[in-house]
């Protein structure tokens, strides 16, 4: 199989193709792209399986460590006025993971961006491959309607004209038949005519998806943004409410985590497994799509020295028509225009005609080859498998160290939150012996609390 010009298998494609896949009896499964087969499906699966075991994992983690936080803390003794040890390093560590989430934000926004512009150069050239099957279409149309017009009028009053001459007569039959011929041979080269699929409407289907799923990760982006930063607010302005509120849109912000890593992973292998080898993928579902020969889409998707032009023959034939039409047009003009003066004017209508067909006939032999919907397959593939797959790649990443800094952030949080003073001072005003030990350093048991606004001793 020849490989569009320009793309080559990068190597995470080949790194990503050589993992093992098992369906869900854990039978192994060939890396061969067949999405319609249910054992590679399973396969896809189980990948993305893996992502919500992590999340189990993590879950079960998080929520022990929080258990034995609460029920196993040994009781602080009355009136003790020393901080636990190790609260602060208990707060750098949720800053630290805080911060290095938001360093996995800026590697999300960079890899959304890679795999929207991955998916939009799959978009341009789908529609550029459209436009030259439009243009092939409109040309056939418009030379056979050309040439068809030919025949009914210009030929018609030619062989009317030249009546009294039975040999200049046959020579324009003979123009005529070979116009006719020409235009037969034409009509073939319009192979995309009346196929079901459109690329046009491919890249719009594509695109829909992609604007829709490029929202959803700015989106994801934003909302563990704000929760980072809301988080180091609290912990800045030690907002117990501010800080509960962040725990828990944390733990949401964890799981979407999770699930776009399980999507992005299963994602990223089953595109791995289609850019190591996609011809004979891209061959037989298109075939099934447009009912095609496999002649005519082996030239345009390999478009090699092996593969011949299956339109080669009618493009000759075309040729060798219009050429004869030509010859004989000169032959009139020179034999018959002496004699019939009337006949000029036809025959430089048809000299006219033929000329413009001639034109039309060397664009469709340039937009004929290969070359060119061969290239836009190679577009479509290096967009698809170099930047959207390295896109994909760093959103796995933003999900990784997101989920990792989140699961530190919500075991961290709440014992940040318990070291944080009392904001109500009706506690610090009340003489009772369970406020000592909120009492700051400084202040004595049963000492006057002049130094509190609003604290008004109150009579023995």
């Amino acid at each position: 199989m020849g490989a569009p010009p320009g793309y080559r298998p990068s190597a995470w494609v080949h790194l990503l193709h050589q993992l093992p896949r098992a369906d869900f009896q854990l039978r192994p499964v060939p890396s061969v792209f067949a999405p319609q087969e249910q054992q590679y499906q399973q396969a896809l699966l189980l990948v993305a399986a893996l992502a919500g075991l992590g999340l189990g994992l993590s879950l079960i983690f998080i929520a022990v460590y929080l258990i034995r936080f609460c029920c196993c803390r040994p009781p602080e003794p009355p009136g003790s006025k020393i901080p636990s040890p190790g609260g602060g390093c208990v707060t750098w560590s949720c800053i630290v993971a805080l911060l290095a989430g938001c360093t996995g934000i800026g590697i999300g926004f960079y890899g959304n961006s890679e795999t929207s512009d991955g998916v939009s150069q799959l978009s341009s050239a789908l529609l550029h491959a459209n436009h030259t099957l439009s243009t092939i279409d409109h040309l056939v149309l418009e030379t056979v309607e050309r040439l068809g017009e030919a025949v009914r009028t210009e030929l018609t009053t030619l062989e009317e004209v030249l009546e009294p001459r039975t040999e200049l007569v046959a020579a324009a039959r003979g123009a005529r038949r070979q116009a006719e011929a020409a235009a037969q041979q034409l009509q073939g080269l319009a192979f995309w005519q009346g196929v079901p699929l459109s690329p046009l409407q491919v890249a719009e289907n594509v695109s829909f998806v992609e604007e829709y799923r490029w929202l959803a990760y700015v989106l994801l982006l934003l909302l563990e943004l704000l929760v980072c930063l809301f988080t180091l607010l609290g912990l800045a302005k030690q907002s117990k409410w501010l800080v509960i509120v962040m725990t828990v849109m944390s733990l949401l912000v964890l799981v979407l985590s999770w699930g776009s890593m399980g999507l992005e992973a299963a994602t990223a292998v089953g595109l791995s497994d289609f850019c190591s080898n996609p011809d004979p993928y891209v061959l037989n579902l298109t075939q099934e799509e447009t009912g095609l020969s496999s002649d005519i889409l082996s030239y345009y998707f390999l478009c090699n020295q092996a593969v011949s032009n299956p339109f080669q023959q009618r493009l000759t034939l075309s040729q060798r028509a219009l050429a004869n039409i030509h010859s004989q047009l000169l032959g009139l003009e020179r034999e018959a225009v002496p004699q019939f003066p009337s006949a000029q004017k036809p025959l430089l209508s048809l000299e006219e005609t033929l000329n413009v067909t001639e034109g039309n006939f060397h664009q469709l032999v340039a937009l004929l080859h290969c070359r060119g919907l061969h290239k836009d397959y190679g577009a479509a593939l290096r967009g698809l498998c170099e930047d959207a797959l390295e896109g994909l790649l760093f959103l796995l990443l933003f999900s990784l160290l997101s989920a990792g800094a989140l699961a530190t952030a919500l075991c961290s949080l709440p014992r940040a939150w318990a070291l944080f003073p009392p904001r109500n001072p009706s506690a610090l005003c009340s003489g009772s012996r369970l406020s000592e030990p909120l009492l700051p350093a400084g202040l004595e048991p049963g000492s006057p609390l002049r130094s509190f606004p609003g604290c008004r001793r109150r009579p023995h």
